[in-house]
């Protein structure tokens, strides 16, 4: 068949323009500063009404940010220096209080907590950075080594690893992956069988299998991009944190920068209403973005 040198040029840009990915950034939307009230904020979480709860490490404390009126309370101070934070199915706040190298359970009504993690084979953990619940209840969380300010100057690395761990019913802790260089960000699919984790030291993020007892199989480079923070959206895209918050389809391909006016981006989450609302926490500042799709939903 005989093509014509319009359709012979035409043909492949039509392919080149639709393989392009779609931005999930709302048109002609911008970052927008809440407030930069703060120390350093991190760890956002989005409650079942869309209100997101973050932190700010240096002042040890936990704030909220209302979905309905889009302002910041204080939730809880001292908080034990808790960094990330994650909600599960029952509304329970779960954070990574590494004030004393725990893993603490919130409830939300009394603002009372306790205690789920604080060692591994009789040592204590180096410090929980970033959790992630799933669906059952069962939860992943990194523990690199970052010397605080608020420690004992002697305080030395006690595990011999910068791993992941896995706490299930049991509340016993179990080490799932301990090849990194500091684990950082970490995220699971709604459904449960997929996770993430951030390498922020060498700047890569794997994929994992997730195994009904925890463990974790088939791990496979994601990206070539480490993170500090990390969330999913309702399509399956992935967004990693540092120089603002960069965004990658499923399959790992870059999908679009979105650019903070900030030295650094911590974290990020959904939020808002709608679940519409990016929320960003960088460096003493917290911003949201206005986007065409909803975060993951849990199942």
């Amino acid at each position: 068949m005989r093509l014509s040198l319009l359709t012979l040029f035409t043909v492949p840009l039509m392919a080149a323009a639709a393989d392009k990915p779609t931005s999930p950034v709302a048109d002609g939307a911008k970052p927008v500063k809440v407030s930069d009230a703060f120390k350093f904020t991190e760890g956002p979480a989005p409650d079942a009404d869309g209100n997101v709860y973050f932190t700010d490490q240096p002042n040890d404390r936990i704030h909220v940010w209302s979905a309905a009126d889009g302002k910041i309370s204080t939730f809880l101070e001292p908080c034990g220096r808790s960094n990330g934070l994650c909600f599960d199915k029952d509304g329970v706040l779960w954070a990574c209080a590494d004030e004393k190298n725990e893993l603490w359970k919130i409830d939300v009504k009394t603002k009372k907590h306790t205690v789920v993690a604080k060692g591994f084979a009789g040592k204590p953990l180096n410090g929980p950075n970033d959790i992630w619940v799933r669906p059952d209840g069962g939860a992943y969380f990194t523990d690199p080594f970052y010397k605080r300010d608020y420690w004992a100057k002697d305080r030395k690395e006690e595990q011999d690893k910068k791993a992941v761990y896995f706490v299930g019913k049991d509340g016993k802790p179990v080490r799932v992956d301990d090849d990194f260089g500091a684990p950082n960000g970490i995220i699971g699919t709604p459904d449960g069988k997929t996770l993430y984790v951030a390498d922020i030291n060498k700047r890569k993020t794997y994929q994992y299998a997730i195994q009904d007892d925890g463990k974790l199989i088939n791990r496979k480079l994601f990206c070539e991009l480490g993170s500090d923070g990390m969330t999913l959206d309702e399509a399956g895209n992935v967004y990693l944190t540092g120089q603002g918050v960069t965004v990658f389809d499923k399959t790992g391909a870059k999908v679009v920068n979105i650019a903070i006016p900030e030295p650094w981006t911590a974290n990020v989450c959904f939020g808002g209403k709608d679940m519409k609302t990016l929320f960003v926490t960088a460096s003493k500042s917290v911003y949201t973005v206005q986007m065409t799709v909803k975060g993951a939903a849990r199942q």
